[in-house]
């Protein structure tokens, strides 16, 4: 068993399955979404990110373009989120709660192109 092959694999599901967690609810109750569970996938999400780097094949260069993107939209998700609740004068409404959850939801298709990748890869993978 390949450790770095573990700790890549385990990084980009975790990614995947905390954007997942904060994006699963209604789109405009900012109740269902939880401020540190953005944080916590932003910070996996850059984790996965660095992880990626080094890779020169080109499955390698499609799972940090994925990563890339999820990394994008959940900073700027994050960013949307710190002017609602923190710089804006209305605060954190549904309209506000809507556009995070949506960018969200853009990393996650990136993540789950990741997951993809992944499981191809190793099916793919052939032991000598």
């Amino acid at each position: 068993m390949n450790l770095e092959k573990v700790v890549f694999g385990f990084f980009v599901t975790l990614a995947a399955t905390l954007n997942f967690g904060f994006f699963i609810g209604d789109i405009s109750d900012p109740e269902l979404h939880n401020e540190y569970e953005l944080f916590a996938a932003v910070v996996v999400n850059l984790v996965a990110t660095v992880l990626k780097f080094g890779d020169r094949t080109q499955i390698g260069a499609v799972h940090l373009s994925t990563s890339l993107v999820a990394d994008l939209q959940l900073i700027a998700a994050t960013i949307v989120w710190a002017y609602a609740a923190h710089v804006s004068t209305e605060g954190l409404t549904a309209g506000a709660t809507a556009s995070i959850v949506s960018l969200s939801g853009g990393a996650l298709l990136a993540n789950v192109v990741s997951l993809v990748l992944l499981v191809v890869e190793t099916g793919s993978f052939r032991r000598s």
